[in-house]
């Protein structure tokens, strides 16, 4: 993998954040709070850490990635397509008529999309059976799992997590959304997860936790992950919803709503402001 400075990866996560907002208002629905979120967890994943080949997609010592909070596909597809499965443009058919980015990722409809996410809750079960049968065949590739802070609250979840702990999938590591919200709300409000890291230890789990918008730190992390051995990883990402749009930054409201032309443009012009020494047009 072409290794890339930490320059390079804030204009990369800084270019998927501006794609994220043009599809999105092309498609007039959609969800931006979570897909801004985690754009650099995702660019930190894809250019800096995941063994994967945009030009093979199947490869077989690929590493795998799974999404389990689907709605978030945005950055996924934003993300694909800046690594090269795709050409970009075709990220303006996004919950289109017969496009192949649909509201919620589906295998086999696009290169590079692993599995097919849409009910919360199921994600990281199809890892732990991923991960599971890559030990029974004595490979090494690792499986990352994306979820949501909310989709904790779903039972299958926890299953998933006693599966894992149970036959100690050090090659799974799962990584959590922790921006708070979900659709309806605040998780805490609407039901508490807290204390979340003691929970998950509690099923065998190695737990470790990150500023989810600072890429070193995001890569120390993994990392750190990689060097655990007998212990699945989950690693919560505390991120901030709407990142890098003031008007929506940390408001539940933007959760599943899409921005309109005019909104889209401020957004824009907000991310170009925070380029800095990341500066693009």
């Amino acid at each position: 993998m072409k290794q890339h400075s930490l320059t390079d990866l804030n204009t990369t996560a800084l270019n998927i954040r501006r794609s994220i907002i043009t599809m999105l208002e092309e498609a007039g629905s959609g969800h931006s709070a979570g897909s801004l979120g985690m754009t650099d967890v995702f660019t930190t994943l894809y250019f800096s850490i995941l063994k994967h080949n945009p030009s093979q997609p199947t490869w077989h010592e690929r590493d795998y990635f799974l999404l389990s909070n689907g709605h978030i596909c945005p950055v996924w597809y934003a993300t694909l397509a800046e690594a090269g499965y795709f050409p970009k443009e075709e990220l303006m058919t996004l919950r289109k008529l017969n496009t192949r980015l649909q509201g919620h990722p589906h295998r086999g409809s696009l290169p590079g999309v692993e599995n097919t996410g849409g009910p919360l809750g199921q994600g990281l079960s199809q890892a732990c059976g991923l991960a599971y049968a890559l030990k029974m065949d004595a490979m090494t590739n690792r499986v990352y799992c994306a979820m949501s802070d909310g989709e904790q609250q779903e039972g299958q979840t926890w299953e998933a997590y006693l599966f894992a702990g149970k036959n100690r999938l050090d090659n799974l590591i799962t990584l959590i959304d922790r921006n708070n919200i979900q659709i309806d709300g605040f998780t805490e409000s609407i039901m508490p997860l807290e204390p979340l890291r003691t929970k998950i230890e509690s099923f065998g789990w190695n737990v470790l936790e990150v500023d989810g918008h600072n890429i070193e730190a995001i890569q120390a992390t993994i990392y750190q992950a990689h060097a655990t051995h007998e212990q699945p990883t989950a690693i919560i990402c505390h991120t901030i919803p709407g990142k890098g749009v003031d008007f929506m930054e940390n408001k539940y409201q933007w959760h599943g709503k899409p921005p309109n032309h005019q909104e889209a443009q401020l957004a824009l012009k907000e991310l170009r402001s925070l380029c800095g020494q990341y500066w693009c047009e």
